[in-house]
């Protein structure tokens, strides 16, 4: 497996609850340039409608060496997941008030993967405790460093 990309600000404004592993529906000269590492999750989010699961917001760079008949960069995706998941996702989305949203996009034997999250949005306070949390720890690894030499 080969991560093309990671959306590292979810872990930071989001808590995580469940993940899961879907497929997702491109469109020819979209490979290759997902592949090649021009795509941006930042600000994508996952929705279910009629009972397929569609990833928005995902900009995907036309590939530089396509014909003129490229797609759509923020075209809405459908992604693959069994009918299973999709009614539980969808259970837990209405019932709850839960968001889907991409953690990272990767290449799993040459096929391109989207690792899904059901989060649950944090608020400013536990943004910033987790950002004192970490600092402390830092802070301890430091010492600890400092006593063994």
């Amino acid at each position: 497996m080969r991560n093309i990309v990671v959306n590292r600000r979810a872990r930071f404004d989001y808590e995580i609850l469940e993940t899961f592993e879907a497929g997702i529906v491109l469109e020819g000269s979209e490979v290759k340039s997902i592949k090649a590492g021009r795509v941006s999750i930042q600000d994508a989010y996952a929705d279910i409608e009629d009972g397929e699961v569609y990833l928005y917001d995902m900009h995907v760079t036309p590939y530089s060496h396509a014909s003129k008949f490229t797609p759509d960069p923020l075209r809405p995706r459908k992604l693959l997941l069994h009918k299973y998941e999709i009614k539980r996702l969808y259970g837990k989305i209405k019932e709850r008030g839960l968001t889907l949203i991409p953690l990272r996009i990767y290449e799993k034997h040459g096929l391109i993967k989207v690792e899904l999250a059901l989060v649950k949005g944090k608020k400013k306070y536990e943004k910033r405790e987790q950002i004192k949390r970490r600092l402390i720890e830092r802070e301890i690894q430091r010492a600890l460093k400092r006593e063994k030499f």
